[in-house]
């Protein structure tokens, strides 16, 4: 085997775990949504808002205690950690309404991004065997993102429609690394 046919198997390798993994963390965000929506939003939600807090504790800190900065940088820093950690306050005091603003800007997000996920993986199509795969989840997540982002106020909708993405976006992924294998082994036979 030469050193080529090695780089390129390394790289279809890496390729195809990042493939299931991606794909097992959509499957599994996808069925969480499904299977608990409003727990599972003021969950993420409440992560952030203790982010938040975190975050802001820390710039607070390197204000305070920055003994190389200027003082307009330790005062910025002070400013932007109490920022921070008031609105990871503000998350907390009325989580369920910051939930649904991080859902809206979420679904705009997460729209934008799987079409042009989408797009990447049609521009792949001469790259492998798994073509019909590869057609499908584009198909699919360029939909699913056009719908995100015609309807980002529809929350219950979004939440529910990102759920079932997720799950089938996911499982497209997992068999998308399953059919790579293929093409590994035809890397090494040719």
């Amino acid at each position: 085997m030469t050193d080529a046919t090695a780089h390129v198997r390394s790289f279809v390798s890496l390729v195809r775990k990042s493939l299931a993994v991606s794909g097992a963390i959509m499957l599994l965000l996808g069925l969480f949504i499904l299977i608990w929506p409003t727990k599972t939003a003021m969950f993420f939600a409440g992560v952030i808002a203790v982010y938040l807090i975190v975050q802001g504790l820390v710039y607070v800190g390197t204000g305070v205690f920055s003994r190389s900065d200027g003082g307009w940088s330790r005062l910025g820093h002070v400013v932007l950690g109490l920022l921070y950690v008031v609105g990871g306050v503000l998350a907390f005091v009325n989580l369920f309404a910051f939930t649904a603003t991080l859902v809206l800007f979420i679904g705009i997000m997460l729209g934008i991004t799987w079409i042009i996920d989408g797009v990447v993986a049609l521009s792949l199509l001469n790259h492998g065997s798994s073509r019909v795969w590869t057609i499908i989840y584009a198909i699919l997540s360029i939909v699913a993102g056009v719908i995100l982002l015609l309807s980002p106020f529809y929350v219950a909708v979004f939440w529910w429609l990102t759920g079932i993405a997720l799950v089938v976006l996911g499982i497209l992924q997992i068999v998308r690394s399953i059919t790579l294998r293929k093409d590994a082994a035809l890397l090494t036979q040719g």
